[in-house]
Formats: C-alpha cells, sequence, structure tokens
C-alpha cells in the first residue's frame, strides 16, 4: 500500500513540484496551501508523514507543527524549509528531519525516507497485513 504524504506548502510552483516528484517515487500525496489546512486534514484522515514549510501566512510551520502532533503525536513531519535559522529553534526539535530547500530534492527524498523507515504506524501494520 502506498505511503500516504501530506504536503504543506504555501508556494504553488513548490507545491506542484513537491507533488510531481513524491508522485513520481510512488507516494500518494495531498497538498495544502497553509498551516490550518494541514491541521484539518492530519484530523480527518489517517497520514503516514508530513512534509511541512515554515514560512506561510495564515500559521507559522513550527505553530502548525505542533498543532499536528498535537492530533497525531506519532505521525512523522519533515520541515522543508528555506530558512535554515529556524534550526536552532527549540520547536524545530519535533520534526524528524530539517531540510532546507534546494533545487535538488535528493536530500528532501532520502529524509522522507528515513522517516518512514523508522516510524511503524499501527494502522500501516494492519493494512500490510490484509
Amino acid at each position: 500500500m502506498k505511503k500516504k504524504i501530506l504536503v504543506v506548502e504555501d508556494d504553488k510552483h513548490q507545491r506542484v513540484l513537491l507533488e510531481m516528484e513524491l508522485t513520481r517515487v510512488g507516494y500518494d500525496v495531498i497538498c495544502v496551501a497553509g498551516g490550518k489546512d494541514a491541521v484539518e486534514k492530519v484530523a480527518a484522515e489517517p497520514l503516514d508523514l508530513v512534509v511541512l514549510d515554515i514560512g506561510m501566512p495564515d500559521m507559522d510551520g513550527l505553530e502548525a507543527m505542533q498543532k499536528i502532533l498535537d492530533v497525531d503525536r506519532k505521525l512523522p513531519v519533515v520541515i522543508n524549509t528555506a530558512y535554515p535559522s529556524f534550526k536552532d529553534d527549540f520547536q524545530s526539535w519535533s520534526a524528524d528531519a530539517y531540510v532546507v530547500k534546494s533545487g535538488d530534492l535528493t536530500e528532501l527524498l532520502n529524509e522522507i525516507d528515513k522517516a518512514l523507515a523508522s516510524t511503524t504506524r499501527p494502522e500501516a501494520a494492519e493494512d500490510e497485513g490484509t
């Protein structure tokens, strides 16, 4: 069964790029443009991972991550941001990985794979057994 990834990115071009690339490598991808929509999606359906931007107009990514983790503490979150300075912010330490945006998505894809490999979600294990 395909892993379901939520991409939270306010920049339309980045969102489309991430959706295309993650779909190409075999993930089921859902995209939203902001933190509020992300929290609603996490509450509404089971997900395997969230790729989260920090700089968004409606709610910054660090606040969104805390609200997402309040809904599902075990959901892996990979921060994907243009701001390397937030890596030292203690709020970002809750993320499973912190990736600075680049034209080369190799690091992001590797961190997604690592985060998914290190997390066994109970509902995913049940799905695989059927």
